[in-house]
Order: structure tokens, then C-alpha cells, then sequence
């Protein structure tokens, strides 16, 4: 049983990997200014959440619509924290590689900046959280 832990643990990460890498979050692969953005006035409150730049409202609706249930629900503040609210069908052994392609994908789409990524349980109480350090390119994780 536990070559199909493995199995399925690779599996998991290797899939959301590739579908942050393959698929382009905002568009055509352009990133907004650092400046946020005014959202017209007309958009709701629980819109207004989920990003406070229109690039970061994009990237927090794309994560979760490519998830496949993976993440309930997201925002991204200032173009360099991301937060996710994992469902109950991430296992605690996958945890970390989701952070990890959470990472890759949120590097893609705001190159060149420091960046932090924090992961809630269903609860939204805190598990980890993945600081990735432009400069030396490396992800340290925060329990």
C-alpha cells in the first residue's frame, strides 16, 4: 500500500506542477505593473478578496479553477504572498510539494521578487509556509 502512497503522492504534485507551468494564469503571459490597481466598484466584496492588484485577482481565480479541487480558495496581497485554503483531499505528506508547485507557479507570474506562500488547512489554521528567496533561488519552509 505505500508504493501506491508514493504513487499517488507523486502523482499529485507531478499534475499540479505541470498545470501551473503549462497554463497561463493572466492572459498572455504579461505581468502587470507593481502598482495596484483600482477593481471598478461594482465587484463584489468576496471578489475583492481573493487579490488586491487585478494580476493578483486573476492568479488567486486561476488557482483555484485549475486546482481540481485541490484549493478552496485563495488570494494573493501585494503581488508576493499568496494563501491558499487547501481542501480535505490534500494528504499532510503532500502538503509540502503543493507548496512547492505553488511556488514555481506564483514565480512564473511575479518574476524577479521575494515571495510567500501560505498554505491553511480546510480549518484555516496555518500548516506551512514556503519563502522563496529570488537571489538564491531557494524555497525555505516555515511550520
Amino acid at each position: 500500500m505505500s508504493l501506491w502512497r508514493s504513487f499517488r503522492k507523486v502523482a499529485i504534485a507531478l499534475s499540479f506542477a505541470l498545470i501551473l507551468l503549462i497554463t497561463p494564469a493572466c492572459g498572455n503571459g504579461t505581468t502587470a505593473a507593481s502598482q495596484p490597481t483600482a477593481l471598478p466598484t461594482s465587484q463584489t466584496y468576496s471578489q475583492l478578496e481573493r487579490g488586491d492588484t487585478a494580476a493578483g485577482q486573476k492568479f488567486s481565480d486561476w488557482a483555484v479553477q485549475t486546482s481540481h479541487g485541490l484549493i478552496k480558495d485563495a488570494y494573493v496581497r501585494d503581488n508576493d504572498k499568496l494563501g491558499v485554503v487547501i481542501s480535505s483531499k490534500v494528504r499532510p505528506t503532500e502538503v509540502r510539494s503543493l507548496a512547492q508547485s505553488l511556488v514555481q507557479g506564483f514565480h512564473k507570474n511575479f518574476p524577479n521578487r521575494n515571495l510567500k506562500v501560505l498554505v491553511y488547512a480546510p480549518d484555516k489554521q496555518r500548516i506551512i509556509t514556503a519563502n522563496y528567496d529570488d537571489s538564491t533561488r531557494l524555497i525555505e519552509y516555515e511550520s
